[in-house]
């Protein structure tokens, strides 16, 4: 059986290294591959898919035109309108595993519940990040943003999960005093902030993870605050896809270990 990760551009994920990793550990003679697939393209392409698949997983720019191709949807990825993973079965089912990495990256720096948080950006990982925050039990998030159309539909799902969602611009928004900050914007946008940070209240998870660490994360470990790698998000969504994909408990310490090693021989910093 096999499955992949489409998208575009798409040569540099990781994501093959954990599946396939997770696979060998488990006993399984599944293969996991990376595809070039862009959203013109994407129906067509699950389309030719035979019974041969057992999914796929999606990153930018497929995770809302995955809704065209889902016979069902789970409750996460229709709250934040994202799907991230793909199970052939009898029918197409749509999931979203983002909300669940970005909480277990939280609770594995010992942060179990929030009170407040500040998202940076407002595309797709946004929305994720707002559904995250709120299941740590946060009641009011900000979001520094500039695309209002975007930051509206943050407030309207803040509302239907109980979430006040307030707007700010950068120099209004009270970060630093925030339980938890989700940078979801692009590498490079917040590295002239990066200075303005100071003793930082609460945990920075940067979706960032290369080049690592951002401007912004190293900043915030320089003054005191705990971060938490884009990485660390990317190893717990993939293990909740190993999850659906194989209906076996995914092997994360090997993951993990298959991840360091990589990242090792890549001169980066471990998770």
């Amino acid at each position: 059986m096999q499955a992949a990760v489409l998208g575009s551009p798409i040569a540099h994920s990781l994501s093959p290294l954990l599946h396939n990793s997770a696979y060998q550990s488990l006993g399984l003679s599944h293969t996991y591959s990376a595809i070039e697939v862009t959203e013109s393209g994407f129906e067509t392409f699950i389309s030719k898919l035979d019974e041969r698949w057992l999914g796929v997983s999606l990153t930018m720019p497929l995770k809302e035109v995955a809704f065209k191709v889902a016979t069902s949807v789970d409750l996460v990825a229709t709250q934040t309108g994202s799907i991230n993973t793909l199970i052939f079965s009898t029918g197409i089912a749509g999931f979203n595993t983002d909300v669940a990495g970005i909480v277990d990256a939280f609770k594995e720096q010992g942060l179990i519940a929030a009170e407040t948080g500040t998202i940076f950006g407002s595309g797709a990982t946004a929305r994720s990040a707002l559904v995250a925050i709120s299941k740590l039990g946060a009641k009011q998030v900000d979001c520094v943003a500039r695309n209002k159309s975007d930051v509206a539909q943050l407030i309207e799902l803040g509302e239907s999960i109980d979430v006040e969602v307030s707007h700010s611009q950068l120099p209004e928004s009270n970060w630093l005093s925030s339980d938890v900050v989700i940078n979801t914007t692009p590498a490079g946008v917040l590295d002239d902030f990066a200075k303005e940070v100071w003793q930082p209240k609460g945990i920075l998870l940067d979706v960032v993870y290369h080049p690592w660490p951002t401007s912004l994360a190293a900043s915030w470990n320089i003054s005191g605050g705990k971060v938490t790698s884009g990485l660390s998000m990317l190893l717990h969504q993939g293990a909740h896809q190993v999850a659906l994909m194989t209906n076996q408990i995914a092997p994360i310490n090997d993951m993990r270990a298959s991840l360091n090693l990589e990242l090792l021989a890549r001169g980066l910093a471990t998770i």
